[in-house]
């Protein structure tokens, strides 16, 4: 678990499920990631539950058993926040509430909390605003429950249904007017973009947390905001980068997540357009991550939703400074070897040889084999262009990584 550094973190209990899809080395995972999640959001998560059950409850989530032992954990250890790994219906976020009486969060409202906080630009913040929008649109009767407590009362009944449906009415005109301010926006940013001319466009895309600023601060030598937090960067960064004399644009954007909420995948669409307008595409993969082929089915999958998965990529496996390998006794003929035993070199081997050129071994951080990294681009960026300016292919004669 995280150290608690702070004591003013907000203290939280994680819940998780575990079923036929999700068995509980997969719930521990989604669990870590939660719990960073929570670290992230400004709080500090005391302790886990989890219960193996064929399919959620549709009233409370949990089975009532443990709903009781996680409402007697929070009532003798002063939580003030639970926290769900998956996305509650407004009926259980109603009845959990009643039951836990304190804070009830899922994992989609903790990705918007941290959206929210992170946003810089009036872009960005329009953006998540109307993702909690949406969000909050079939979830408002979850917040009239206090009229409820009044069944009967004269007068109480017909306001209340007013006061919903005024309610739903004022965030569906929000709603219809972020979504024209976004589409604003865009006209501006697609001129932006226009005037740019014709450059080479390379992106880089992955996983939250993968290291994407930190490469872009070492390859452009300029100053994007990098933290070891999930989604430390929302707003797209471009900036001009040369290797050797051909210069290029270098786009950061927003980091992806396993169970990407729905709302958050719509309205950064626009966000994601440098991505689909990119000529290439940088694939960060934190190989140091138990779990990083799953990172880069994710990645893929919403590449996919977005319309980006046929576009030339090379995948570049980070933190090679922090990747080891879980150490196999040569005596124990009981432990099977798996893929956590394999070196670097034996990873290379697998289905990463078929990308041939196209995987790159590197650690920002350290800049550990950078030359080899801008060397691969380069030829790649020069392809491209001469692809697009044929006569003016002498002008970038071969690579050498003494002008870089």
């Amino acid at each position: 678990m995280l150290e608690k550094k702070d004591i003013a973190l907000e203290r939280a209990v994680l819940i998780g499920v575990v079923t036929k899809d999700q068995d509980e080395d997969k719930s521990k995972e989604y669990l870590d990631e939660l719990e960073f999640l929570t670290f992230t959001a400004g709080g500090y998560a005391v302790k886990r539950f989890t219960q193996k059950m064929d399919m959620p409850n549709p009233k409370t989530f949990m089975g009532t058993g443990k709903i009781e032992e996680i409402k007697k954990y929070i009532d003798e250890n002063d939580i003030g926040t639970a926290i769900f790994d998956d996305e509650l219906s407004s009926a259980q976020e109603r009845n959990i509430s009643k039951i836990l009486n304190c804070k009830v969060l899922d994992r989609t409202n903790l990705i918007l909390d941290i959206f929210a906080q992170r946003a810089q630009t009036s872009y960005a913040r329009t953006q998540v605003e109307l993702a909690q929008c949406e969000y909050l649109l079939p979830r408002l009767r979850g917040m009239w429950t206090h009229l409820e407590r009044q069944k009967g009362g004269i007068g109480m009944r017909g306001p209340g249904e007013t006061e919903i449906e005024t309610d739903r009415r004022i965030v569906r005109d929000k709603i219809a007017l972020l979504k024209e301010r976004i589409k604003t926006i865009d006209k501006q940013m697609s001129v932006q973009r226009g005037n740019r001319g014709a450059m080479v466009r390379v992106a880089l895309v992955g996983y939250t947390n993968v290291g994407k600023s930190t490469l872009m601060n070492v390859i452009s030598k300029s100053e994007v905001f990098a933290e070891n937090k999930l989604f430390a960067t929302l707003d797209t960064t471009v900036r001009k980068v040369v290797i050797k004399n051909l210069p290029f644009l270098l786009s950061d954007t927003v980091g992806f997540i396993r169970k990407l909420p729905t709302q958050l995948v719509e309205s950064f669409k626009s966000t994601l357009d440098e991505v689909r307008e990119a000529d290439l595409l940088l694939h960060i993969v934190d190989i140091s991550h138990p779990n990083f082929e799953e990172h880069i089915d994710s990645v893929n999958k919403i590449l996919g939703e977005i319309k980006s998965s046929d576009k030339p990529t090379i995948m570049v496996f980070n933190k090679i400074d922090s990747y080891s390998a879980e150490p196999l006794d040569e005596d124990d003929l009981e432990t099977e070897r798996t893929k956590s035993h394999y070196s670097l070199d034996e990873w290379k081997q697998t289905w990463m040889s078929k990308l041939g050129n196209n995987a790159l071994f590197i650690s920002a951080l350290n800049k550990e084999n950078l030359e080899d990294f801008k060397k691969r681009v380069y030829e790649e960026v020069r392809q491209i262009h001469i692809t697009r300016f044929p006569y003016n292919h002498f002008l970038y004669p071969d690579y050498d990584e003494n002008q870089a």
